[in-house]
């Protein structure tokens, strides 16, 4: 049976990439999305593009729902697989929530998705991977773990909390052979930033000292080194991908930005 790994939110953009990066080198994948006919949809673009095996899942992130993930990873050991990498790269983004007026169950709602599901998604992937005595889990984080932006206190603090959360899986789960690390990007080029929602003069992190902000497959690659045998001896580790984001101070705001 060939590698397999589980990429949460990859119908596009990061989550896609990763999950393309993956079948590039001849993993099997398995997509989850909230949308069933998305996830289905961007599991046979893969299965054309690469001729690996590939499956969608769709499952509901507002609520935790243990059953649900217990019956995904079910499914996969149905078809013969135990899971050797997962990446968590779903979230959900809790944007422009002020924290002084935001509705708790709101508030929640982003623990739920970027805490809770990812614990039982890691947990259930871990129980596959201490058979094998191998695997790793990857969770997409941001450097917003580390440096926060203006009302957005849930997302914030919830991947600050993935940080603690994946150096305790490295720790507990380590005598089984399976590592967990954190990629943290900056500013990636999503569809927001191209249309010019993100890239105005007053947005400081464009500001990079190399001038420059993320591709998806940039994401992807760290993913990849996560995921792979060539962080065979990492865990419990970070690595941002910020463009030099975090290193900097003061960044050069009077320069020109891209055209």
């Amino acid at each position: 049976m060939k590698k397999s790994v589980f990429v949460t939110g990859a119908t596009n953009g990061t989550g896609y990439a990763i999950a393309r990066r993956f079948a590039d080198e001849g993993y099997d994948v398995f997509i989850g999305s909230r949308e069933g006919e998305k996830s289905s949809a961007a599991a046979e673009r893969l299965h054309e593009e690469y001729g690996v095996f590939a499956k969608g899942f769709a499952y509901q992130t507002a609520v935790l729902d243990e059953a649900q993930v217990t019956e995904i990873f079910d499914d996969i050991r149905s078809m013969g697989y135990l899971l050797d990498t997962l990446v968590l790269n779903a979230a959900n983004l809790g944007i422009g929530q002020v924290s002084m007026d935001v509705d708790i169950e709101d508030f929640m709602g982003v623990y739920n998705t970027n805490i809770g599901w990812n614990f039982l998604m890691a947990r259930n992937a871990a129980k596959q991977m201490r058979e094998k005595g191998k695997g790793s889990i990857v969770f997409i984080g941001s450097n917003s773990a580390l440096r926060v932006t203006e009302n957005r206190c849930a997302y914030c603090s919830s991947k600050s909390a993935i940080l603690a959360m994946s150096k305790s899986f490295a720790v507990d789960w380590g005598r089984y052979g399976i590592r967990s690390n954190v990629v943290l990007p900056g500013m990636i080029k999503t569809d927001r930033w191209e249309n010019n929602l993100n890239n105005a003069k007053y947005c400081l992190a464009n500001y990079t000292p190399i001038e420059d902000i993320a591709e998806f497959e940039d994401v992807a690659n760290a993913a990849w080194y996560f995921g792979s045998d060539q962080s065979r001896n990492t865990t419990g580790a970070e690595l941002v991908v910020d463009g030099g984001m975090l290193a900097q101070l003061t960044p050069n705001i009077e320069r020109e930005l891209w055209k």
